[in-house]
């Protein structure tokens, strides 16, 4: 079936959410379709990785770009033995706007992944301008770039940050900014400047994806999180605990208005994820303007209800003490995805115990990381 048979067959009904209409995209993993290249720019989060085996083994043509700031190379040999193909490799910088218009010009590139950024809260507070500059920069670098080679189509890794501090669940709808950090603050002036570039340019296609907090790994045990020196999220944190590469875990705080004291999340396995952007990389394609997703699972878990968790699922002992809190830490933070199912006809399937199996799986099989 050629692109254009499959854009109508697939889109033909729609749906209505919040009074606006929306193609149905029930098939939308399924019916994947996405034109050679597809450019993703990614950092060490393992959901990126796996987003990348998705499009190789829907047969797509991807140029993956990062400049190993907190990655490793090896990741592109394990990729090739997961799917038996290697996917294009360059070293760069994507603020470095030379470096980009080269890639641009020597591949024919026609939608673009942004996730190449930083992303840790506690580090964006003690480091904000180099939060600032990385996040904007590679994000203005890219669009324009984008701009002067006709490429349209953008999804871009948001973050639940950008609702700040409300009660969740959280929804699509509610009001944005007012964040806690300049990480969350990084992603919120992006997503203006998506939007602002979206009415200037009404043939551009953006996608903004807001993550709540990815964890897990491909069931493989070949790909995971491996963070250059200290973690700055749990789950690395709690495996490298239990394989024995660090004393202990600090719980920062046990005084928040939650059920056990201790901060509440949305956790999301990497592969739900990863599938996620699949689907909206689909709608991107069948859409001009921009629109806006959360992807979660819409339940709350608390940071000791997943240590136990995860001792409970891999018989191992995570030993944790509780420290103070940790600067722009939020209480409870979840989402509500009925929009990303209605629409996208995507939804979270993987459970708590799923993605602590498999982050067990990738650190028992990789001690020391890639």
């Amino acid at each position: 079936m050629n692109q254009e048979l499959m854009t109508l067959d697939f889109w033909q009904d729609t749906v209505i959410y919040e009074g606006k209409a929306f193609p149905i995209g029930t098939l939308a993993c399924d019916a994947l379709n996405v034109p050679a290249d597809t450019i993703a720019k990614m950092n060490e989060h393992c959901e990126k990785i796996n987003l990348l085996l998705g499009l190789l083994n829907a047969g797509q043509d991807i140029v993956i770009v990062d400049n190993l700031y907190n990655s490793s190379p090896k990741v592109i040999d394990r990729i090739e033995r997961i799917t038996g193909k290697r996917p294009v490799f360059v070293e760069a910088d994507c603020c470095d706007r030379a470096a980009m218009d080269r890639l641009f010009s020597d591949y024919d590139i026609t939608g673009v992944i942004h996730f190449a950024g930083l992303k840790a809260v506690g580090e964006s507070v003690e480091k904000p301008l180099l939060y600032y500059r990385n996040n904007l920069d590679s994000t203005l670098t890219v669009l324009e770039v984008m701009r002067e080679h006709n490429c349209h189509q953008f999804v871009f890794s948001s973050s639940a940050t950008v609702y700040g501090d409300q009660p969740a669940p959280l929804y699509e709808t509610a009001q944005t900014g007012g964040c806690s950090n300049p990480y969350g603050w990084t992603k919120f002036m992006i997503e203006e400047i998506l939007k602002g570039a979206c009415r200037a340019d009404l043939a551009l296609s953006v996608v903004l994806l807001r993550y709540f907090n990815p964890i897990g790994a491909h069931e493989s045990g070949l790909i995971g999180e491996n963070p250059n020196g200290i973690p700055n999220n749990l789950m690395p944190y709690i495996t490298q605990v239990a394989i024995g590469r660090r004393e202990r875990l600090t719980v920062f705080g046990d005084d928040y208005d939650t059920p056990d004291g201790t901060g509440v999340r949305d956790y999301i396995h990497v592969v739900d994820l990863a599938e996620g952007h699949l689907c909206a990389i689909r709608y991107a394609q069948a859409h001009t303007g921009c629109e806006v997703f959360n992807l979660g699972t819409g339940r709350g878990v608390s940071v000791l209800e997943m240590v136990h968790t995860f001792s409970e699922v891999n018989n191992v002992p995570v030993p944790y003490v509780i420290g103070p809190r940790r600067a722009g830490d939020l209480a409870t933070v979840y989402a509500d995805p009925a929009k990303a199912k209605q629409i996208l006809g995507w939804e979270a399937k993987k459970t708590l115990a799923d993605m602590c199996r498999d982050s067990w799986r990738w650190q028992t099989r990789n001690p020391s990381g890639y």
